[in-house]
């Protein structure tokens, strides 16, 4: 498709204005220098206003989104957003605030609104997570992960423990391993039970010891398994001093049935943008609050939003304060992305605890129905009841010459977006799907249709996948030779 530029014809205009009948001046009343003047004209393109709206409404067709057809991309939770949520947060009340307005003197006054919804959401966060306070100011959930590490180093440095490993199990999300490092911990690897795909227990007693910081864990874990033996895993690292940090990216799965507090827990970030239903695709933005126990409360990131006695008369309710000595301080500008917390907050209300509670059920249900479904097809490394997302594996097709990637395109072709592949790690040719809670049983039928006529065309004609995807304004990258060769043009 050509550019807009390359459209672009000599003399064509969207916009015909008359001449200027008057003095140009600037904001001063002064003429505009000559200096100040162009010499040449804008390098814009020209053309008609139709032929911009249909350049563009072109374009957005060459997109994919959980607007045009299912999204099943594991771990990612790329579920349906409510145009409700995105009404309430584009309101004037909200979306005119400037930033700064809580920190002036007496501006809280004037932003009661929206420090009524900061510490509303973290409230409810509580009640769903079992935490006992929460923190907003996490723009992501990695950024979530490292807070949870800060958060757990100023503890031990508080207490005077010197502690300088963090244990992660093999199938974690990368950005486990990566936050840990990022906040000054060695990072040391658990392993997971080949029989149970769940993380190997008798492994962890063995290894976790005085130097141990913390355990990070998924329950769900990545390979879409609960665990349900979390307060055993608990008891054994509180009694060597570490802490139990949740990555709490699959809670999708586990709203109402589940509390992470309840079973041992320390601190632990939730996806605003996975579990909530704020927006994810395109990357961001997302948000990622970090709750904790109360032991850990003195520690989190201020300003903290608190009730006050404004002693006026008003009623002012809410402040923001920063009279916590132990804090890590800031780790995000303000609030964090207000605007996600506020769609959060609003599909929380939405959904009230009973559609919490079924939203995970019918997750669940979708998860198991696509598993059930393609075990006929595909090889499954655990083919026992899993959570919300379900891990396959193109083994056998691999033994043919079609590897998970030639799958994921040929689902390009078919109108889906692929799944997650290769992850986690630990699952040869792992295909990664999390069809979530908003998809109906025509639209997970039709995606098993597509991937069980994949799964034949692999066994009757496999290089023919290998041009996948055809039907695209872009076709099969060579990836390996786009890492080697970048070609990286700065406009």
């Amino acid at each position: 498709m050509r550019t807009i530029f390359e459209k672009s014809t000599s003399g064509r205009r969207g916009v015909t204005l008359p001449r200027c009948d008057v003095p140009v001046v600037d904001t001063d009343g002064r003429s505009i220098p000559d200096r100040c003047k162009r010499t040449s004209p804008l390098n814009l393109c020209e053309l008609s206003e139709l032929d911009v709206v249909r350049h563009f409404t072109a374009l957005s067709r060459m997109n994919f989104g959980v607007d045009n057809n299912l999204y099943p991309l594991g771990s990612c939770t790329m579920k349906y957003n409510p145009k409700v949520c995105e009404r309430i947060a584009a309101q004037n009340g909200f979306s005119s605030i400037h930033p700064m307005m809580a920190r002036l003197a007496g501006g809280h006054r004037h932003t009661q609104g929206a420090l009524a919804v900061v510490h509303g959401l973290e409230g409810l966060l509580c009640r769903v997570t079992g935490m006992d306070a929460f923190t907003l100011q996490p723009m992501a959930g990695a950024h979530g992960e490292l807070t949870g590490m800060m958060l757990i180093a100023a503890y031990h440095r508080k207490t005077g423990a010197v502690r300088r490993e963090v244990l992660i199990p093999d199938e974690a999300h990368g950005t486990n391993p990566a936050s840990a490092a990022a906040a000054g911990y060695a990072v040391r690897t658990v392993p997971t039970d080949t029989g149970s795909g769940l993380l190997d227990v008798e492994k962890l007693r063995e290894i976790t010891g005085d130097g141990t910081a913390a355990l990070m864990m998924t329950n769900p874990n990545t390979l879409g398994l609960f665990n349900p033996r979390a307060a055993e895993i608990a008891e054994i690292v509180h009694s060597r001093g570490a802490l139990l940090y949740c990555d709490g990216a699959n809670m999708n799965a586990v709203m109402g049935k589940f509390r992470p507090g309840d079973c041992g827990f320390d601190v632990m970030h939730v996806n605003l943008h996975k579990t909530f239903a704020t927006p994810h695709g395109g990357g961001g933005p997302g948000s990622g609050p970090v709750g904790v126990k109360a032991f850990l409360e003195p520690f989190l990131p201020t300003p903290r939003v608190v009730r006050v006695n404004a002693g006026d008369g008003l009623g002012y309710a809410f402040a923001p304060d920063d009279g916590y000595p132990d804090s890590i301080g800031p780790v995000a500008p303000f609030y964090g992305n207000f605007s996600v917390c506020l769609k959060a907050y609003a599909y929380i209300l939405m959904m009230g605890g009973k559609g919490l509670l079924e939203a995970s059920e019918q997750a669940v249900l979708n998860a198991n129905y696509v598993m059930r479904s393609l075990l006929g097809f595909y090889e499954a490394p655990y083919p026992k009841t899993c959570m919300h997302e379900c891990v396959l594996s193109a083994a056998r097709q691999a033994e043919a010459g079609v590897r998970a990637v030639d799958i994921a395109k040929a689902l390009i072709d078919r109108g889906f977006h692929p799944p997650t592949v290769y992850f986690p790690l630990i699952v040869k040719e792992a295909l990664m799907f999390e069809p979530t809670e908003t998809e109906g049983k025509e639209a997970l039928d039709a995606f098993i249709g597509a991937m069980a006529e994949i799964a034949g065309i692999a066994a009757s004609d496999p290089k023919s996948l290998h041009a996948c995807p055809a039907t695209t304004p872009v076709g099969r990258m060579d990836e390996a030779r786009a890492a080697r060769e970048m070609d990286v043009a700065f406009l």
